[in-house]
């Protein structure tokens, strides 16, 4: 009895103490609890954080182990909110404490704050808070304590985010920016610390920043770490890249968003085990500038994707689908000092990234299935030229193969493009990287060279008015050793071409077409070799300049003096050229050559067209002999042909040219008569036979010159007219049928550049010219067939003392000159009577005595100084005959019978008078004989002899004979 009531009495006191326990148990966990948690976590954070934090409620459930933390808001030390949630509750798994294991059943936050800032130095807020508030010297644990043993179990079965809400804050870079992750929601079920064969944990976590989303979802295992699943950014907007990769990315992403997205799986039970398969990347609306603030596009494309994108980080190895690009704007720059926008970030240089040779032996490896791009334009925009260049690739379409870490493999690819100036390109075949080699067949159609006129002109003074390209052939490169090597061969033609100079309007140089079939270029050693050069319709204008200076001279720019000498260099260099050239043949077609010559007043012009012939085997590479044959007509009635061998261009060798023009029309040639002779032309024509031979820069020209039936016509005020009787000249010149038939060899030095082949052509012939109008009888002799005299004895005449009959032998002179004169009608002799007053008096004076004392000269010299003797004694001289004839003969003795006699005469003539007139009329009498004889006895015209004024200044020679000259005249 006592035993039961004792019984009861220890069951009901272990039930009140029980009971008591649950209550105090309730009592702490219900209100002590929630009441000092509610105190000691505001004070903990300011503690350890420096926070100010305040907490509107925290209940406590101890019967279910859960916790719930109502209204949390902590700012930091400066004010602003660094944490903050609406609700947290928290719920312990009781039965799994008994195995060890430390279970949150569910973890639940509800509208969570978290302000995350990146610090100048790369740090935390929240890392610098509490560095700021526990300083190094407080207690710490040891760091060399021994582990007590494994690591606490943690199990999470159910982890619930929803509605949270992170600012991230970067004040690492310049400036400061932030971005708003809201909603942040985060699903995670079934999470252990430790290793579990059966059964795996799974999350998923969406955010948001704005419109840009990441979605993160698949399974996950902490211990040994192992996740697999999907992962995607979706629309990450260019602001948030731009702000990411600037310290990476040299330009300026100024708009576009990215969408990415993956599977994944990773590991680290050991070595890090990392691979991503089914990847997508899509980019949208890019735009890349060089620098903020500049509205100038340097990149743009409508979109970019690339699919099944796959990455082993452990067998090295990458893979990617095709890259499909659409809309794509390439602006390519070069300013003014020659800097590519493109390229402007990387000029002032870096080492950029060193290989790493510290990894793993095993190559990457990496393949992409290929490049898609279409819709796409390129821009290219050069200030560099005097003038800006601007050119564009639209509607740019590119197909490239597979193309993979095996360099050595072949990549097909094609490419096709419209140029915005006019025309297309094509090009299509396969390359290889390493070695670099490359197989192309290009096409270009009727590419508009007006684009590239800025590119021409800075070469050249050449402004390209019109023109078009076509191209169509194969292009191969090799790089497998140096140095790069390759061919390409095809056809091309340029139509249409219209060429002037920069700072003139009018037309220089156009064609019709030319054709180059086939054409083969060799990179190295450097080799150009043209089957045949079709030129239809060629049209050349040639202009010389009011200063001399031909418009053709102005093409080529001056160059420095450095390259000159260079140039001479490279010309010195012995064996064969650096660059060779081999033309099979050149053929012309229906060609034309304008030239104009502004020196004169009036001006020259003349035209030589309806050329056409050929001009085969040209070349630089000795021994090569080209022909040449040609045709054509000049001043519109004139036919003329070019004939001739060529040597090899460059060389010494010899080149001989022949040039023929019939018919020319010298009236055409009026402004340069004008010119240099003084008068214009007003009818007649020229036939040229040029025989030029070249050796290097040799000339040696023969120029047979024929002139028919020229007729100069009125004067011409020049200053550099010949002072000298240009027509007298001509017709010296000028035979019976008014020809004009002369040759004028020239040589000179092409080098030279005072040297003229025209020039000296035409000084050759108005010296010619001046030389036959100065020195008519001396022209005379030089083209005349004058038995043995000379020009000089062909224009006098020599009439024996006294008389009116020619000495001895000089009636040839008459002959040969009446011959001259028969043969060129153009030509008129002016005979002029003359006497020598003392020769010619002393003459007549003697005629006179002799015929007062019946003396003929055919008496012997005995009778006739017998009557001189008489006559003497008969005369009133003082001295006697015997003291005359003493005093002749001196101290002689006696004087001859010749001496004698012309001592008797001279004395005797001395008193002789002669009339006034007999004089003049002897001189008349002599140019009344020549004109007879002239007419009479040599036929020649009346109206090519004219008598002139007799004179009284002749001359006589040692024998007493009297010399008369004749003048020559142009009728």
């Amino acid at each position: 009895m006592v035993e039961s009531r004792t019984r009861k009495l220890s069951a009901r006191n272990i039930s009140v103490a029980v009971l008591v326990l649950v209550v105090i148990y309730a009592l702490a966990g219900f209100v002590v609890l929630p009441w000092w948690l509610e105190r000691a976590l505001p004070e903990r954070l300011e503690q350890h954080m420096g926070w100010q934090a305040e907490i509107e409620d925290i209940r406590v459930n101890p019967f279910v182990m859960s916790v719930e933390a109502l209204n949390l808001k902590a700012s930091d030390s400066e004010g602003e909110p660094v944490v903050a949630f609406d609700s947290l509750y928290a719920n312990l798994g009781v039965w799994r404490l008994i195995t060890g294991v430390v279970a949150l059943q569910n973890i639940e936050l509800e509208e969570p704050y978290i302000r995350l800032d990146l610090l100048e130095d790369y740090s935390v807020n929240y890392a610098r808070d509490w560095q700021a508030n526990n300083p190094a010297g407080e207690e710490q644990p040891a760091a060399d304590e021994p582990d007590s043993g494994e690591p606490v179990r943690l199990y999470f079965d159910r982890v619930r985010v929803s509605g949270g809400e992170l600012l991230f804050r970067d004040f690492s870079q310049q400036g400061q920016e932030a971005f708003r992750v809201t909603p942040l929601d985060l699903a995670l079920n079934d999470l252990a610390t430790w290793p579990r064969d059966d059964a795996e944990s799974n999350y998923y976590l969406l955010a948001a920043v704005g419109s840009q989303t990441i979605e993160w979802e698949g399974d996950l295992s902490i211990s040994p770490l192992y996740s697999q699943g999907f992962i995607k950014l979706g629309d990450v907007s260019h602001e948030t890249l731009q702000h990411f990769l600037k310290p990476y990315l040299p330009y300026h992403l100024r708009s576009g968003s990215v969408t990415l997205s993956s599977q994944y799986e990773l590991q680290s039970p050991g070595e890090f085990f990392l691979t991503t398969s089914d990847g997508q990347v899509t980019i949208e609306n890019v735009d890349l500038g060089l620098e903020a603030n500049s509205e100038e596009s340097l990149f743009s494309a409508d979109s970019l994707s690339v699919g099944d994108i796959s990455f082993g980080l452990n067998n090295r190895e990458a893979s990617t689908g095709t890259v499909n690009i659409d809309g794509m704007n390439l602006a390519l720059h070069r300013d003014q000092n020659g800097q590519i926008n493109l390229l402007a970030p990387f000029q002032e240089g870096t080492d950029g990234p060193q290989d790493d040779e510290g990894g793993s032996g095993a190559p990457f490896r990496w393949s992409v299935a290929g490049v898609e791009l279409g819709n796409s334009q390129v821009t290219w925009r050069d200030d560099q030229p005097q003038t800006s260049a601007e050119l564009a690739l639209e509607d740019l379409s590119v197909s490239i193969d597979q193309i993979s870490h095996r360099l050595e493999d072949p990549v097909n690819y094609s490419a096709n493009a419209s140029l915005n100036g006019g025309g297309k390109l094509s090009i299509n075949g396969q390359a290889t990287l390493t070695p670099f080699t490359l197989e192309a067949g290009i096409s270009g159609t009727e590419i508009a060279l007006a684009q590239f006129g800025t590119y021409v002109s800075e070469a050249v003074n050449l402004d390209v008015r019109d023109g078009l390209l076509t191209v169509d052939g194969n292009l191969d490169l090799d790089q497998q050793k140096e140095p790069l090597t390759g061919t390409f061969s095809g056809t091309g033609e340029v139509s249409a071409l219209d060429l002037r100079l920069g700072d003139n309007d009018a037309p220089l140089i156009q064609w019709e077409s030319m054709r180059l079939q086939p054409v083969e270029y060799n990179v190295a050693p450097a080799r150009l070799e043209i089957g045949t050069i079709t030129l239809a319709g060629p049209s050349v204008n040639v202009v010389r300049q009011g200063s001399g200076v031909h418009n053709i001279e102005r093409i080529v720019r001056d160059s420095s003096s450095e390259g000159e000498a260079s140039a001479g260099d490279e010309n010195t260099n012995g064996g064969e050229p650096e660059f060779i050239f081999r033309i099979g043949q050149l053929m012309l077609e229906e060609g034309a050559v304008s030239y104009t010559d502004r020196t004169l007043d009036p001006a020259f012009a003349t035209r030589i067209d309806q050329l056409r012939g050929s001009v085969t085997g040209l070349s630089n590479v000795a021994p090569q002999q080209g022909q040449l044959s040609m045709q054509g007509r000049v001043g519109d009635v004139a036919s003329m042909t070019l004939n001739g061998s060529v040597g090899t261009l460059g060389t010494e060798e010899t080149s001989d040219l022949k040039l023929a023009m019939e018919g020319v029309s010298l009236p055409m040639l009026s402004p340069y008569f004008g010119r240099y002779l003084g008068y214009s032309v007003d009818s007649g024509k020229l036939n040229l036979d040029l025989d030029y031979e070249f050796s290097g820069s040799r000339l040696d020209a023969a120029n047979s010159v024929v002139l028919k039936q020229l007729e100069l016509g009125a004067p011409v005020p020049s200053d550099e007219a010949v002072s000298a009787p240009v027509k007298l000249g001509l017709a010296l010149l000028r035979d019976r049928q008014g020809v004009i038939d002369i040759n004028l060899p020239i040589s000179g030095d092409l080098d030279n550049p005072d040297f003229s082949v025209g020039q000296v052509v035409m000084r050759a012939f108005v010296n010619l010219v001046a030389k036959a109008a100065t020195s008519p009888f001396s022209m005379l002799g030089s083209i005349a067939d004058l038995a043995g005299l000379s020009g000089e004895e062909l224009g006098r005449v020599s009439f024996e003392a006294g008389r009116t009959e020619l000495a001895e032998g000089e009636d040839v002179k008459l002959e040969t000159l009446g011959k001259a004169l028969n043969d060129r009608p153009g030509l008129a002799l002016n005979v002029r009577g003359a006497v020598a007053p003392q020769a010619d008096g002393n003459a007549l004076r003697r005629q006179k005595l002799f015929e007062d004392l019946g003396i003929a000269d055919a008496d012997s010299a005995s009778e006739r100084i017998t009557r001189l003797e008489r006559a003497y004694e008969n005369s009133d001289y003082v001295a006697s005959i015997n003291e005359f004839r003493n005093d002749v003969a001196g101290n002689n003795g006696e004087p001859g019978e010749q001496e004698w006699e012309q001592a008797l005469v001279e004395r005797l003539i001395a008193t002789i008078e002669l009339p006034p007139e007999a004089l003049g009329n002897l001189a008349t009498s002599r140019g009344v004989w020549l004109r007879e004889q002239m007419l009479e006895e040599y036929d020649v015209p009346a109206n090519q002899i004219y008598l002139l004024d007799p004179v009284r200044d002749a001359s006589a020679n040692d024998e007493g004979k009297v010399t008369i000259s004749f003048e020559l005249d142009a009728r």
